[in-house]
């Protein structure tokens, strides 16, 4: 069993067969789990045992998990935790407002507990240094990013960026998977830039994708971009 397994996980939902689907693959995998039935009991007990990530439905009563997760975003103590929403198939536009409040990613239903179990540890490996060479050196599927040198290889052969398209690649390749806002980039990569516009981003993209291909930097519709890890 590896280290990360040890991590706690709170599930948020009003269903009590999805609660214990859930429960019971996470705890095969050794990880402490937590329950809560609604949003607002959702927060008063991640406040009680400050989860390393927190599973949250959508449609619940007394407080939704769009709202749950907007106030955790809120305190100091959530702000590096992993939020992950449950959602149907038919609500984009949920996982589009659950990225606006925070959300780190996003697990369709109906669940299926392996691929259920695959994503979370892949989650939760985000903030594992196993795929990083050093501080400024990133290795992520066949590349290697040299933060020191701007320079990026791709098997082995050098590709030439662009300071910012570097910086962009960068930025996205240090947490594979996670979802960034374009408002997200501009602060990263941009600061605070009067003439930057979103084209701008999308430009950049657009590049990055000419010099490495389209299997590394995919669109999240109406939300921004992600590296696949």
């Amino acid at each position: 069993m590896s280290s990360f397994n040890k991590q706690k996980i709170l599930i948020v939902d009003d269903e009590p067969d999805i609660l214990e689907l859930i429960e019971y693959n996470l705890k095969k995998e050794g990880y402490q789990v937590y329950l809560a039935h609604n949003g607002q009991e959702g927060v008063n007990e991640a406040k009680k045992v400050l989860p390393d990530l927190i599973i949250l439905d959508i449609m619940m009563p007394r407080m939704d998990g769009i709202e749950a997760c907007r106030i955790m975003r809120t305190m100091p103590e959530f702000k590096n935790t992993f939020m992950v929403f449950l959602t149907a198939r038919s609500e984009e536009y949920s996982e589009i407002a659950g990225f606006n409040v925070g959300a780190d990613d996003y697990i369709a239903k109906p669940i299926k507990p392996r691929a259920l179990v695959s994503r979370i540890n892949a989650i939760l490996r985000r903030n594992s240094p196993t795929e990083e060479v050093s501080e400024n050196k990133l290795e992520v599927k066949d590349l290697v990013i040299d933060r020191e040198a701007y320079l990026v290889f791709k098997d082995g052969q050098k590709v030439v960026l662009a300071k910012k398209e570097f910086e962009l690649l960068y930025l996205l390749a240090s947490k594979p998977g996670k979802v960034y806002t374009r408002e997200n980039i501009l602060k990263n990569i941009w600061e605070d830039s009067v003439v930057v516009t979103n084209r701008t981003i999308d430009v950049h993209i657009r590049k990055l994708r000419e010099k490495l291909g389209d299997d590394y930097v995919s669109t999240v519709k109406g939300v921004g971009y992600k590296f696949e890890g």
